[in-house]
């Protein structure tokens, strides 16, 4: 935990502008300011989807022993239960690494020269932007071939689609955040740059609850790096994450552009962190064929995981909840309440 003085942030900076503690709220009173464009690596994240998330088709090759909710406290399910994998030619995972955050070392060669720890033909899979209702295929296409992969949450986003989020952590993969709104954190004053952090932290643990603990890994819009944010997440104990390879996916958008990409890059340096978006629709789609690739060219899949799970700020975790709109007795899942009958 940071010094009182690292991590003191302007009262007036914590402010969520949540409007309420479901995705059925969302859909049904989200206000218009929430919806305003806003900067996603080269997306509006304004449009509205028609679409109702989906849950993951029980058909998914991924099956946890327990479900974490069943478990007192909050569990990590990618560090306490190990998937059991259903398809005997599933791509897999050949290792997981785990991450000690201690003092925020940096990952990805764009940026980071520090650590090189994977292996000839070696892939981690990493996603930016989401949660949205493009995630869940996402999500069923890793499972599909018993992959994990690391996702970097969008805090804002987090609060639209809590239950996509537990989706995520429940397949099996860590979650680290990406801050508020996606802001280039190189343009705003340390105090507001320090608030995009710390309420996407907060965000993203509300959304995972006691299902999950959120690891302690972080990914800077559009990758710029602020030296002092650099420095205020050392002192948070936060990993930094840049990458190896950028998909470009969010300029490329259709599928088989995106795959030849990363198929691309990869065949030229043999191994690497690759970037992606489950927030794009072209990715979504390109993801089942993009694993097939891998798995034909002799690629191996290494899963990232946290060795400490973060540690929110309580002024922010007390700002979310003082920003929550019309909050109801009922927690139930959207899920559980809303069906078609016709």
């Amino acid at each position: 935990m940071a010094s009182a003085a690292a991590v003191a942030v302007a009262g007036g900076l914590i402010s969520f502008n949540l409007v309420g503690t479901g995705t059925a709220q969302k859909q049904a009173a989200l206000p218009e300011k929430a919806m305003e464009s806003e900067l996603v690596t080269g997306a509006i994240t304004a449009r509205r989807e028609t679409a109702p998330p989906q849950a993951l088709a029980p058909e998914a090759a991924f099956s946890l022993p327990a479900s974490p909710e069943t478990q007192p406290g909050r569990t990590n399910a990618s560090a306490n239960s190990k998937p059991t994998c259903k398809n005997p030619n599933a791509l897999g995972i050949s290792r997981t690494v785990e991450i000690d955050t201690t003092g925020g070392p940096g990952f990805g060669f764009e940026h980071f020269k520090q650590h090189d720890f994977l292996r000839d033909k070696e892939v981690v899979l990493t996603f930016d932007d989401g949660p949205w209702p493009t995630t869940t295929a996402v999500v069923k296409a890793l499972a599909d071939e018993c992959v994990l992969a690391t996702f970097f949450a969008i805090g804002k986003h987090a609060t639209y689609y809590p239950e996509i989020l537990r989706s995520v952590a429940e397949a099996g993969h860590s979650v680290g955040s990406h801050t508020w709104s996606h802001q280039d954190l190189s343009k705003k004053s340390a105090e507001e740059a320090k608030a995009e952090i710390e309420k996407a932290i907060s965000a993203v643990q509300w959304a995972l609850g006691t299902r999950a603990q959120e690891a302690s890994f972080f990914r800077f819009p559009a990758l710029r790096h602020p030296a002092e944010m650099v420095t205020y997440l050392g002192q948070r104990n936060i990993a930094v994450f840049s990458t190896d390879m950028d998909s470009f996916d969010f300029k490329l958008r259709k599928p088989e552009q995106i795959i030849k990409s990363i198929m691309t890059k990869l065949q030229k340096h043999g191994k690497g962190i690759v970037l992606m978006h489950d927030f794009q629709t072209g990715t979504s789609h390109a993801v089942p064929q993009l694993l097939a690739e891998l798995k034909a060219g002799g690629y191996k899949i290494v899963h990232l995981k946290s060795r400490m799970p973060i540690q929110t700020l309580p002024e922010f975790d007390e700002g979310l909840q003082k920003d929550q709109k019309l909050p109801t007795v009922s927690q139930r899942p959207t899920s559980s309440i809303v069906r078609d009958v016709q």
